[in-house]
């Protein structure tokens, strides 16, 4: 394997305080003008520009005058530094040109920089441009595409083995649930609470889970957020997009974090994506209970990214949340699976 330097503590940049007061429609619309101008950074023309999706950051399709398309990410909750781009972007380019997966491939401004900055009333916003995706979001893996899945993580996690980070370029390792980022869970309960017990149980659980999988499976960069939503399916062919929540884990937990989202689906989904990996390598070899724990320990993230979000739509969605986290971990620690749906298979 080869050597791989972890940067500090992942820190969330995320624009003042006035952007997250915004209404959501206010929001694209003040991005939407950073994407444009961007993009210009970028040496690209713009004739159109469409949003893509506002979520944790927010992305754009740019139609150039030269008629080829691009797509602009403007990072609202992003914990990547300038070093952390400079790894993410180098990696989707070693991927490109040194195996067949489908990614976008980062451009670089005018100036060589692999991200540019554009200044507003709110504060500073970081934009990365790359090439254009043909193909729809997946969203649900079908049996058919969860094993492209399984089968294109087994090629990223083979490729890291033999790749290294390049010069001035970091990522951080993630050696707890919320891989660096401040605990706002814990505190979301009173602390004498049901819930609050739930919580810190659930957080002792996934953190040995996690080093005893790094003990086991050592780690490799990983893609850290693979599911269907970014995934696209063209031809008959799957692209891996959104490496901006890559790092440094075991490729047990990058596995785990795939299966979180395929918990709601047939079971024999999950099981494909298990077989597509196996079909490249050797599935990392953790214990099942173990494997549940990291499982898990991604509806702590997502509950805790929540409860920090400025985007003003996934901050309204943060109580409901709350309540399905404390339902599935409940659940989680009565029976030892997880489940995305735990009224569904209490037998199982």
């Amino acid at each position: 394997m080869r050597v791989h330097l972890a940067g500090p503590r992942r820190v969330r940049r995320t624009p003042e305080e006035g952007y997250a007061s915004l209404a959501s429609g206010e929001q694209v619309d003040l991005l939407r003008e950073v994407a444009r101008t961007g993009a210009g950074h970028f040496g690209l023309e713009v004739r159109g520009i469409e949003l893509v999706r506002h979520e944790f950051n927010t992305t754009f399709r740019v139609d150039g005058s030269d008629g080829h398309r691009f797509a602009v990410r403007v990072n609202t909750n992003s914990f990547s530094s300038p070093e952390h781009i400079r790894a993410q972007h180098a990696w989707m380019r070693a991927l490109a040109a040194e195996t067949s997966l489908r990614l976008p491939v980062p451009l670089r401004t005018v100036a060589g920089a692999d991200h540019t900055m554009v200044p507003t009333r709110h504060g500073e916003f970081v934009v990365v441009a790359a090439s254009w995706l043909d193909g729809e979001d997946v969203g649900e893996c079908d049996p058919i595409q969860a094993r492209a899945m399984g089968r294109a993580m087994a090629a990223m996690h083979a490729h890291a083995e033999r790749w290294a980070l390049p010069p001035g370029g970091r990522l951080s390792s993630f050696t707890d649930p919320f891989f660096g980022d401040d605990d706002r869970l814990s505190h979301a309960f009173p602390a004498d609470s049901r819930e609050a017990d739930l919580v810190r149980w659930s957080l002792r659980r996934c953190r040995d889970a996690i080093l005893t999988a790094e003990r086991d499976c050592p780690p490799v960069v990983v893609h850290g957020d693979l599911h269907g939503g970014n995934l696209k399916w063209h031809r008959d062919e799957l692209a891996v997009f959104d490496f901006d929540d890559c790092g440094i884990a075991s490729p047990a937990l990058d596995l785990a974090i795939a299966t979180f989202y395929l918990r709601g689906s047939a079971p024999r989904v999950e099981e494909r994506l298990r077989g597509g990996y196996g079909d490249v390598r050797s599935l990392p070899d953790v214990a099942p209970a173990v494997f549940e724990a990291l499982v898990a320990s991604r509806q702590l993230l997502l509950a805790n990214d929540l409860l920090l979000s400025t985007t003003e739509h996934l901050r309204a969605q943060a109580r409901g949340y709350l309540d399905r986290t404390v339902d599935r971990l409940g659940h989680w620690r009565e029976t030892g699976h997880f489940s995305l749906t735990p009224g569904t298979d209490r037998g199982r």
